[in-house]
């Protein structure tokens, strides 16, 4: 419950932005006590039910808490975070905290409850509404700034309280907070509609895709031509040129594709394994922090995030470079050339697949990508398709290796992926075909996802506007 609590201290106005009549600068720490425990809590049994709430229930985009769980006090009373109805829960630890994830902690069972440890609490005082703190910290550029407070080792960086404590707050007299955010959620409440629509799009273009490389990959996306070479001879050929040594296998002693729960295919195709259909088969590297470099070096360096579901690499997210010399000394393994297929083998999500381009002769990638070096006779983009179909991929799931939800492919998985092998000539109409279909689909899915990011900005702005006093028309006093 809110705490009885004297007005709010003004801070000095001199360095801060003008507000309008009737409103001050605090503090957030002057308003909202941070990480005030409730001083009852001593005096209940252990019995006593409560609500808990672990981190993964607070969803960052809602901002609210979704599937809280009850346990009883003596489960939680040491080593969680205690809070009460109508407090805020702000999430200290990146990603969580960058990602958004704050909530008001309402319906709380015997209006208690506790959660993660990674929480900061935050507790209204009779000067202000749950929603006006809630909305205030909930706006990027608060986050922004939180950002820029965290200190910690790597990985587990935290924003201190004394950010919290400390950090200005624009104070409106309350009949004005409940009149600010009434339009706040309004205006919010119609931009979510938009979103989800927009959303719902995205999702509908997301199953039309995954349904054309289905049907590429069983054979029905094209008409298939008695005169094409068929696959099982296209086969024998490549595996023929490749030659004796595969590694420590003869061509001709690799193992016949596993197709268990993969569907038939039309005459004139036939399965093989990745190992069969490509040269080269392996992951890469990662060398230490020292010898990457953010700014225009010899080689780029792809990570995870370069790699795309369209089977494009986007070297435009956060580039990375390394030394020449480090790429042919202690990363030789890990050197990919134009036209190499790779995909992401940690997840998830699995099946971001790029085709490396040739805008640099050579290139380098991290240990949870792998190289796949298709032979002649068997074509890269058709390979690239392959791998970003649900099918091949469910495949390679249900054998990776799961730690704590996240998935690792080995580079045996990789290697014996069953490939659905058309003609050649047929691989080469698969993938016009795709291309034509899917051309649309991303530009439409760009639309898409541009009207997100405007909509986010939007969201923004009706919150800046908001604690600027410009939302709605002040009331004469």
């Amino acid at each position: 419950m809110p705490t009885p609590s004297p007005a709010p201290s003004p801070i000095p106005a001199a360095d801060m932005p003008a507000l309008p009549p009737g409103w001050v600068w605090t503090t957030v720490g002057e308003i909202a006590p941070v990480n005030q425990r409730n001083s009852t809590l001593r005096e209940l049994p252990d019995t006593t039910e409560v609500t808990f709430v672990p981190m993964a229930a607070v969803d960052a985009e809602s901002g609210s808490i979704q599937k809280p769980e009850s346990r009883l006090l003596g489960q939680v009373r040491k080593g969680f975070t205690s809070f009460s109805e109508g407090d805020i829960l702000f999430a200290k630890i990146t990603s969580c905290m960058e990602n958004g994830k704050v909530a008001i902690a309402r319906g709380l069972i015997n209006q208690l409850g506790f959660g993660s440890t990674e929480f900061h609490t935050l507790r209204p005082s009779r000067s202000v509404i749950a929603e006006w703190l809630f909305y205030y910290v909930r706006q990027q550029s608060f986050r922004d700034e939180a950002e820029l407070s965290f200190s910690g080792t790597a990985g587990q960086l935290r924003v201190p309280t004394k950010f919290l404590d400390n950090h200005p707050f624009p104070l409106p007299p309350l009949a004005e907070q409940h009149r600010i955010v009434a339009a706040i959620e309004t205006q919010l409440t119609r931009l979510d509609a938009g979103v989800a629509s927009l959303k719902a799009a995205k999702a509908k273009l997301k199953r039309y895709r995954a349904s054309v490389l289905k049907a590429a990959c069983e054979g029905r996306l094209v008409a298939q031509d008695a005169n094409d070479e068929p696959a099982d001879v296209l086969l024998r050929r490549i595996l023929g040129d490749r030659g004796q040594g595969i590694g420590k296998r003869r061509a001709t002693e690799l193992a016949a594709p596993d197709t268990t729960g993969l569907p038939e295919l039309p005459t004139g195709w036939c399965w093989a394994t990745a190992e069969q259909l490509c040269d080269f088969i392996t992951k890469g590297t990662t060398p230490s922090a020292d010898k990457l470099y953010e700014s225009i070096g010899d080689v780029p360096y792809i990570k995870v995030y370069n790699l795309t579901h369209q089977g494009m690499l986007d070297f435009s997210i956060r580039p990375t470079f390394i030394d020449k010399k480090t790429h042919l000394q202690e990363l030789a393994r890990s050197r990919v050339f134009p036209g190499d297929v790779l995909m992401n083998i940690v997840g998830p999500p699995l099946g971001k697949v790029s085709i490396v381009p040739s805008t640099h002769p050579e290139w380098n990638i991290n240990q949870a990508i792998a190289i796949f070096r298709p032979l002649s006779g068997f074509d890269r983009k058709y390979l690239s398709l392959c791998l970003l179909t649900d099918s091949i991929l469910n495949w390679a799931v249900r054998r990776a290796k799961a730690t704590a939800g996240q998935f690792n492919l080995t580079l045996e998985i990789c290697r014996d992926l069953p490939i659905p092998l058309p003609p050649l000539a047929e691989q080469r109409r698969i993938v016009a075909e795709v291309e034509r279909l899917l051309s649309v689909v991303t530009a439409l899915e760009a639309t898409v996802t541009a009207n997100l990011k405007r909509a986010e900005r939007l969201r923004q702005s009706i919150l800046k506007r908001a604690f600027e006093g410009k939302l709605v028309a002040q009331e004469a006093r």
